[in-house]
Order: C-alpha cells, then sequence, then structure tokens
C-alpha cells in the first residue's frame, strides 16, 4: 500500500509529461549520447614554392679568378692606364713604376760587381805569388793561408754582387704591370704618383669567364645542403629574371666575428649580371623547388620526423601522418627535403591533438 501511495504521489508531482516516463534526475545514462558535431576546421597550408622575395638571401656576384697585382720593388707610380670596370686583354698595359731609380740601382750594383771581380782577381793573383814562395820556403803557411782567405772572400764577394745586380735588373723590368689574364678591373687601390711599396695591392683583376654569388649563412642553415644543390638567383629591381645556380663549394672555417659560413654558386657563363652587382638568393630551382614550413607543423618523434597532411575528398576530409626529412629549422621555418610534393595541404596548429584518419573540416589560412 506505502508504494502505491509512493507511485501515485510521483505522478501527480510530475504531471502528465512526466508520467510517460522518468524525470532527468532519475535519468542514470540511459538514453543515447547527442549526436557529434561538424569536424573541426583545420589551420592548414599550401605546400608551393612561393614567397621567394621574403626568403631571398642577400648576395654579390664575383669572380672565380681573381687576383691582386702589385709590383715587386718599391717605387713611384708614374702611370695607370688601366681604371675601375675596364676590360683588359692578356699582357695588355695595366701601371707603371718610374724607372729613375730602378735604373740607378742597376747602375750601382753594375759597378760594385766590377770592383768585386778587380778584387776578386787581384786577390787569385796574391794567392798565386804566396803558393810560389811557399814552394821555395819563402812565404810562412800562416801568409798561404791568409792568402787562401782573401781569395774565397773575393770569389764569394763576386757571386753576391752578380746576384744584386741581377735583382736590380729584373726590378728594373718589374716596373712595368701586365694583366697575366684577360677580365676586368674589379678594384683600384692607388692611383698615379703615389709611391707603392713591393708586394702592396694596386689593382685588382677579376677574370669573367667563370662568375659565381657569393652568400653567407649560419651554420644551421647547412644541415642536408650538399655540393651540387640547386639555388635560384635574381636581381632585385628585375625579379622575373631568374637564373639557376649550383652550390660550387662551402668555406670549411666559419667567419669569426659572425659565425656564418660563405657558400659559393656557380652562374652559368651567359648570367645577366655584371661582377660586383647585388642579387637575391633562395634555394631551389624552378624544375626542382624548395619546399618549407613553419617549425610547429613537424612532429619531431625517435623515429624521425613527421607532419599531417588533409586528403580531401569533395566535402569530406581526414588527416594522415607523413614521415618527411627536413633540414634544420631556420628563421622559424624549416625545408623539407623528402617526403612531401608540391600542393600537398599539411596542418600547422595543433598537431599534438590529431590521429590518424581523423576527419576534419574546412581548411582556415594560418
Amino acid at each position: 500500500m506505502r508504494a502505491v501511495a509512493l507511485a501515485a504521489l510521483l505522478v501527480v508531482a510530475c504531471g502528465p509529461v512526466a508520467a510517460l516516463g522518468l524525470p532527468d534526475w532519475l535519468d542514470f545514462g540511459l538514453h543515447a549520447e547527442e549526436p557529434a558535431g561538424p569536424p573541426r576546421p583545420v589551420v592548414s597550408v599550401i605546400l608551393a614554392d612561393r614567397d621567394a622575395e621574403a626568403r631571398g638571401i642577400p648576395g654579390i656576384v664575383e669572380a672565380r679568378s681573381q687576383v691582386q697585382l702589385g709590383f715587386q720593388a718599391l717605387g713611384r707610380m708614374i702611370a695607370r692606364p688601366a681604371d675601375l670596370g675596364d676590360k683588359v686583354a692578356q699582357g695588355q698595359l695595366l701601371a707603371q713604376l718610374s724607372t729613375d731609380d730602378l735604373v740607378a740601382s742597376t747602375r750601382a750594383a753594375r759597378a760594385a760587381l766590377d770592383t768585386a771581380e778587380v778584387a776578386d782577381r787581384t786577390a787569385r793573383a796574391t794567392l798565386e805569388r804566396t803558393e810560389a814562395l811557399a814552394e821555395r820556403n819563402v812565404a810562412s803557411d800562416a801568409q798561404l793561408e791568409q792568402a787562401q782567405q782573401a781569395a774565397s772572400a773575393a770569389s764569394a764577394a763576386v757571386e753576391r754582387t752578380r746576384s744584386e745586380l741581377a735583382q736590380a735588373e729584373d726590378a728594373e723590368g718589374f716596373a712595368r704591370m701586365t694583366a697575366p689574364f684577360a677580365g676586368v678591373i674589379s678594384a683600384v687601390y692607388e692611383a698615379p704618383g703615389a709611391v707603392v711599396g713591393a708586394g702592396a695591392p694596386v689593382l685588382q683583376l677579376s677574370a669573367e669567364d667563370t662568375p659565381e654569388v657569393v652568400i653567407d649563412l649560419p651554420e644551421q642553415a647547412l644541415r642536408g645542403l650538399e655540393t651540387g644543390a640547386g639555388f635560384t638567383v635574381w636581381h632585385r629591381n628585375d625579379p622575373d629574371t631568374q637564373i639557376p645556380a649550383t652550390l660550387d663549394r662551402i668555406d670549411p672555417i666559419a667567419d669569426s666575428a659572425t659565425r656564418t659560413r660563405r657558400l659559393y654558386l656557380t652562374l652559368p657563363p651567359d648570367a645577366p649580371f655584371r661582377l660586383g652587382a647585388l642579387v637575391r638568393v633562395r634555394f631551389g630551382t624552378r624544375d626542382a623547388p624548395s619546399l618549407s614550413l613553419p617549425t610547429e607543423a613537424l612532429v619531431t618523434t625517435g623515429d624521425g620526423s613527421t607532419v599531417w597532411r588533409v586528403t580531401r575528398d569533395g566535402e569530406a576530409a581526414h588527416v594522415e601522418q607523413v614521415p618527411v626529412e627536413a633540414a634544420a629549422p631556420f628563421r622559424g621555418r624549416v625545408n623539407i627535403t623528402s617526403g612531401l610534393r608540391t600542393g600537398d595541404e599539411i596542418v600547422i596548429r595543433g598537431v599534438s591533438s590529431l590521429a590518424p584518419g581523423q576527419p576534419v573540416g574546412r581548411r582556415l589560412e594560418p
């Protein structure tokens, strides 16, 4: 009777609607779960070789073969027919020293040689007389030894002055500076009338047959970069003219001040860049583009690096984990060397909360 009364009281309290089912506070999870909402949107990027200007590295066009030229003797430069930017042929006169002092030095060296030869003949004659006297026991052994030493010293003096004369004559010939190879004057250090020391640079001559681009990069940006890698070079005033370049060599030692290493990129012989031109450089070429991602898109595990790629089929889309090979991060981005291709959609936000095959929604721009 007590149970029947309680049931009647519940019917009265909950009303006619509640009488058809249990109230909410008596529903112990027996109802079905609410239907799931639409898949969450993802922040992703489409891989493409773009933003070249933003990723450009400054560089300068230089000649692979270049040399600083100087005189091998001290003197006053009286002429310098070659000037900055001039194209010169092999053997062409570039600069000339005054020969007055050099001719005087040659004349003095020749006079010193004549004097040494006279002294040598005198010493030899004295030695011969002393030897003859020594055979007759007229000259002592000490006198003979002294004559022999004097003759040896005179002979050595002749050899020394003969060498000095040869050096003076060579120095007189070194008064003319000629081009060792055809090229262009890329730097000028001294003007006519200046007194230049032996070995001091006067001009810099650069060959035009092998132009190359020089860039500087930090150590972390060189990981995975090998000789023969492709680059693209363009002038900032003409970004549409892009020239392919090839990595030729990397300096083995970093700069002590900037801690960067210098890279040398070989240009084709018909590259439309003048020596000394300032250019921009980026990784990759038109045929082999360089693909890069923000560093937060990369998932690093003990087995390597992976990214989440989005596959779309109409309105449906899901993610898959793709292993990739990547270089070291540089300026917030990382270059992908293998595993992806142009046009792939890669998730760059919330990568740690995704699961293989998970459905995703529309794409959001970062």
